[in-house]
């Protein structure tokens, strides 16, 4: 079975559980997924499956992957391609078909987005600065003000400064799943999911040592 799955972040919304308790609860559509290559130690070097998920037209496909998704055996185009590690790969062949069915309820699992984009932002946005006084003609406001060191003459890489914010791969931690709907393909999982609604999320079960 896959270690994980590919999804599409629908929304949030709340349930109630078996004592009345209101859960909120982020709604992902995950799968059907296509194995589309079986990776093993001796031509890869390591034990990976790789899976296509979503759906994309003749026009948007390079000539690269039509031949990489010919080879597997699928008549149809997937979008995304993405591997998941497995210690062994014993079970698994290409085309093979997986849904909600691998993930389980009240299992543990952690989930990874695109961060949803906030394009150019200051630093009190984006690095959470407390600004300065906004009384008695004060007029630095919001600025970043001096960047620090002034004997190398140049500004050190990290320094914290106004940019692009957002767009980020961030990884949800300690999160679980509360119910699945197999027949429709629906995750609903305790707590928020990064990324925008319509975006691609990796869900990933997380093994108990």
């Amino acid at each position: 079975m896959l270690p994980g799955i590919l999804g599409t972040k629908i929304g949030m919304t709340n349930i109630f559980d078996e004592e009345g308790r209101a859960i909120t609860v982020t709604v992902v559509q995950v799968g059907p997924v296509f194995v589309t290559q079986i990776k093993t130690p001796d031509t890869d070097g390591y034990s990976a499956v790789q899976v296509g998920y979503g759906e994309q037209s003749d026009k948007h496909l390079t000539f690269p992957k039509f031949g990489h998704l010919k080879k597997a055996g699928l008549t149809h185009n997937v979008r995304h391609l993405r591997e998941f590690r497995v210690d062994k790969t014993d079970g698994f062949e290409t085309g093979q078909k997986f849904g909600a069915e691998v993930l389980e309820e009240g299992a543990p699992v952690t989930v990874t987005g695109t961060s949803k984009g906030r394009g150019f932002a200051g630093g009190v946005k984006r690095h959470h600065f407390r600004g300065q006084h906004m009384t008695h003609g004060y007029m630095t406001h919001r600025r970043p003000l001096s960047s620090g060191a002034t004997g190398p003459q140049r500004v050190f890489k990290g320094t914290r400064k106004p940019g692009r914010m957002g767009g980020d791969t961030v990884t949800q931690k300690g999160l679980k799943v509360v119910k699945i709907d197999v027949e429709r393909g629906l995750v609903l999982i305790d707590g928020s999911v990064p990324g925008a609604n319509g975006g691609l999320v990796t869900i990933n079960k997380v093994v108990k040592n």
